[in-house]
C-alpha cells in the first residue's frame, strides 16, 4: 500500500512540475530600439528590469535588443511599450516627446520619421 501512495504522490507531483513549467513559457525575441551609448544601453535594459522578463540586451552597435520573457505574461506590445517609457522608440512603438527630452543628451538619437 505505501508502494501505491509514494507512486501516486511521485506521478501527481511530475504532473503539477509540468503543468507549472509550460505555465511560464520563456519566449526570445529580438527587435531594433534607437539609441547611441553605453548610458542608453543601461537605460534601455533596466525598463525590462520587471517580473517575467528574464534577460534582456541591447547592442548599441546593431541597435538591437533581445530579450527573453514569460510569453504568459507579456506580449510583444508590453516589451515595447516598457522601453519607449523610459525615452527609445522602438520599431513599434515611438516613445513619449517627454520621456526622449528627459534622455541625456549624448543619448538624443536621432528619431526616426
Amino acid at each position: 500500500m505505501k508502494y501505491i501512495v509514494s507512486l501516486a504522490t511521485i506521478i501527481l507531483s511530475a504532473s503539477l512540475w509540468s503543468a507549472c513549467s509550460e505555465a511560464h513559457a520563456e519566449k526570445t525575441v529580438s527587435f531594433k530600439v534607437y539609441g547611441n551609448c553605453g548610458m542608453c544601453e543601461k537605460t534601455i535594459e533596466g525598463s525590462l528590469d520587471q517580473e517575467g522578463i528574464y534577460s534582456a540586451s541591447w547592442d548599441k552597435d546593431t541597435k538591437m535588443v533581445e530579450i527573453a520573457f514569460d510569453s504568459s505574461r507579456y506580449r510583444m506590445e508590453d516589451l515595447h511599450h516598457l522601453i519607449a517609457g523610459s525615452g527609445y522608440d522602438t520599431d513599434l512603438e515611438k516613445a513619449p516627446d517627454a520621456a526622449y527630452e528627459s534622455l541625456h543628451e549624448c543619448c538624443q538619437y536621432e528619431r526616426p520619421l
